[in-house]
C-alpha cells in the first residue's frame, strides 16, 4: 500500500502503477506538471469508491428498491422502512466503533507529512480542503510525486471510511446539529418499543446534553467535561492539595490542571480524565437509593476471578505485587488504587448490632455512603424490630416524631404560623414532618451522640407554645374531655390524653381508660346516622 506525497492520498498497488505510467509521461513533457497528479488523484478516487466500508454498503443495499410480491402494499412498504431504518442503524454502530478506534489509535506519522501539512484552526480542528487545494505547488525542474518515503511504504495514512453518522466525537455545533437530526429519523423509522430505538433516543439524549453545554454562553468548554455521567469542573483553587483519585499521586494545583465531578466529588488530573472507567455513583443514589444490609456479604477472591472488583487488575494475598484489600461494605476485594483503607460507618451494622465503629471500605464505597449518609432510606421497624427495646432514645425520638406529626395540621391551617415558617425548623430532615419510621444513617449518628434527642426537643416545645399559648386560632382548635367535662384545653400531643382512633376525640387518658376505651363521640354519630336512615322508611311506611 502506498501514499500520494503530502496530498495524503490512498494507493493501492494497481493504483500507483497508472500513477507511474502518468510519471512517465510528464517526465517527456514537462510543460504540464499537474496534470498527471490530476489524473492519478482521479484513479485513486475511483479505486476508493470500490472499497467503501461494510456499513456504507448495507445502508445503500437496504435503500435499494425490493419487488413486492404481497397483495397487502401498506405492510410491505411498513416492513421495508423498518429494513431500512435497522440498516442504517447498524451503520450508524459500525461507523462510531470505527471512529472510537481511529481516536484511540492516532497514527503517528502522519505528523511527518512536512511543512505542506494542513494549518489548524484555533480550535484544534483541521480545516476542510478540497482535494485540489491540497495539491503541492511544484517547482520547475522538479518531479511531480514530491513525499516521504517512510509514510509512503508504511501506507498507514489511507482512509476508507465515510464520517460516522450520529457521532459521539463530533464538537462543532454544526456536526451536533446535523447528529441529532439524523438520530430523530433513525428512531422515526424503527419499530416501536424495540431495543435499537430505545438505544437511538439514549444516544439522542446524549447529543442534545453536549449540544446544549457548546451553546452554553455563561461557561467555556474547558471548564466542563461530561465522561461516564460524571459531570466535571475544572478547579480554581492554586493552594489546595488534593490526592488524585485515579491515579492516587497528588494534585498540585500551582502546575497542574485538575478537575471535581460535582455528583460524587471525584476528583483527578486533566491528564487522568480519559482513564476514568468507573461512571458517577451519584447515579446509583438517585435511581437505586438502598444500602446493603447483610454484614460484609463476602464470596471469596475466587468468584473474583482474582481481580479487583472495580478496575479488574490482577490481585491475591500473597505472590502479587498488588495487595488484595477486602471492603467492609461490600465484602469485595479491591487492589490498592481503589481502596485506600478509608474507614466510613457500615449501615449494616449500624441497624443490626447498634455498631458505629468505623470500618474500611473502598473508594467507591467510600462516595456511595456520603452520598446516601443523609437520604432516610432505613425503616427500622420493619429491618429490626428490636432495636427500640435496647435504644431508649430511639423511643423518645419515635414519640417526638409522632406529636411533630399531630402538630402539623395546626399549622397548616395557621395563617400566623405559615407566615413565621414554623415547619422550616425542619428543613433539614424533611421526613420528620412526612412519617414517623423512616430513618438515615445521619440520624442514627445523631441518635448515639445524643444531640438528635435534645434539639428535636426544643422545636417540639416551640411548636407546642405557638399552639397552646401564643396563637388564639389554634387554640380554638382544642378539644374537652366529654367523659369529665373538666380540666384545660386538650391537645392530641399531649402527654396526659389519648385519641380516638375512629373519630380523633380526645380525652384525658384516666378517664378514657375507666371508661373502657368507649368514645362518647362516636356514639353520637352512630345514633344520628341511624336516624338519618329510619325518616325516610317511616315516610314510606306512612
Amino acid at each position: 500500500m502506498k501514499v500520494l506525497g503530502d496530498v495524503g492520498l490512498p494507493f493501492r498497488k494497481e493504483c500507483f502503477i497508472e500513477g507511474e505510467e502518468n510519471f512517465s509521461r510528464s517526465e517527456k513533457s514537462t510543460s504540464q506538471p499537474r496534470n498527471s497528479i490530476l489524473e492519478a488523484h482521479q484513479v485513486s478516487q475511483r479505486h476508493n469508491r470500490c472499497h467503501e466500508p461494510p456499513g456504507r454498503r448495507r445502508q445503500q443495499r437496504a435503500a435499494e428498491p425490493v419487488q413486492c410480491s404481497s397483495r397487502n402494499g401498506v405492510q410491505c412498504s411498513q416492513s421495508i422502512r423498518y429494513n431500512v431504518a435497522a440498516a442504517r442503524w447498524d451503520a450508524m454502530e459500525y461507523d462510531e466503533k470505527l471512529a472510537r478506534f481511529r481516536q484511540a489509535h492516532l497514527n503517528p506519522f502522519n505528523k511527518l507529512l512536512g511543512p505542506r501539512q494542513h494549518e489548524q484552526e484555533p480550535s484544534g480542528k483541521a480545516q476542510e480542503v478540497t482535494s485540489e487545494e491540497t495539491l503541492p505547488e511544484l517547482p520547475a525542474g522538479e518531479p511531480e510525486f514530491h513525499f516521504s518515503e517512510r509514510v509512503m511504504d508504511l501506507g498507514l495514512s489511507e482512509d476508507h471510511f465515510s464520517r460516522p453518522v450520529g457521532l459521539f466525537l463530533a464538537s462543532d455545533v454544526q456536526q451536533l446539529r446535523q447528529a441529532i437530526e439524523e438520530c430523530k429519523q433513525v428512531i422515526l423509522e424503527l419499530p416501536e418499543q424495540s431495543e435499537k430505538q430505545k438505544d437511538a433516543v439514549v444516544r439522542l439524549i446524549h447529543l442534545r446534553l453536549k449540544l446544549q453545554e457548546l451553546k452554553d454562553p455563561n461557561e467555556e468548554e474547558p471548564n466542563i467535561r461530561v465522561l461516564l455521567e460524571h459531570r466535571f469542573y475544572k478547579e480554581k483553587s492554586k493552594s489546595v492539595k488534593q490526592t488524585c483519585d485515579k491515579c492516587n499521586t497528588i494534585i498540585w494545583g500551582l502546575i497542574q490542571t485538575w478537575y471535581t465531578c460535582t455528583g460524587c466529588y471525584y476528583r483527578c488530573h486533566s491528564k487522568c480524565l480519559n482513564l476514568i472507567s468507573k461512571p458517577c455513583v451519584s447515579s446509583k443514589v438517585s435511581h437505586q437509593a438502598e444500602y446493603e444490609l447483610n454484614i460484609c456479604p463476602e464470596t471469596g477472591l475466587d468468584s473474583q476471578d482474582y481481580r479487583c472488583a472495580e478496575c479488574r487488575a490482577p490481585i491475591s494475598l500473597r505472590g502479587v505485587p498488588s495487595e488484595a484489600r477486602q471492603c467492609d461494605y461490600t465484602g469485595q476485594y479491591y487492589c490498592s488504587h481503589c481502596h485506600w483503607n478509608d474507614l466510613a460507618v457500615i449501615p449494616a451494622r449500624v441497624v443490626h448490632n447498634w455498631d458505629f465503629e468505623p470500618r474500611k471500605v473502598s473508594r467507591c464505597s467510600m462516595r456511595y455512603l456520603a452520598l446516601m449518609v443523609s437520604r432516610p432510606v432505613l425503616r427500622l421497624r420493619e429491618i429490626n424490630p428490636l432495636l427500640f427495646n435496647y435504644v431508649e432514645e430511639l423511643v423518645e425520638i419515635r414519640k417526638l416524631r409522632q406529636d411533630i406529626l399531630l402538630m402539623k395540621p395546626y399549622f397548616i391551617t395557621c395563617k400566623e404560623a405559615m407566615e413565621a415558617r414554623l415547619l422550616l425548623q425542619l428543613q433539614d430532615r424533611q421526613h420528620f414532618v412526612e412519617n414517623d419510621e423512616m430513618y438515615s444513617i445521619q440520624d442514627l449518628l445523631e441518635v448515639h451522640m445524643g444531640r438528635l434527642s435534645c434539639s428535636l426537643t426544643e422545636i417540639h416545645t416551640l411548636f407546642a407554645k405557638h399552639i397552646k399559648l401564643d396563637c388564639e386560632r389554634c387554640q380554638a382548635k382544642g378539644f374537652v374531655c366529654e367523659l369529665c367535662k373538666e380540666g384545660d384545653v386538650l391537645f392530641p400531643f399531649d402527654s396526659h390524653t389519648s385519641v380516638c382512633t375512629d373519630c380523633s376525640a380526645v380525652f384525658h387518658r384516666d378517664c378514657y381508660y375507666d371508661n373502657s376505651t368507649t368514645c362518647p363521640k362516636c356514639a353520637r354519630l352512630n345514633l344520628r346516622k341511624q336516624s338519618l336512615f329510619q325518616e325516610p322508611g317511616l315516610d314510606v311506611d306512612a
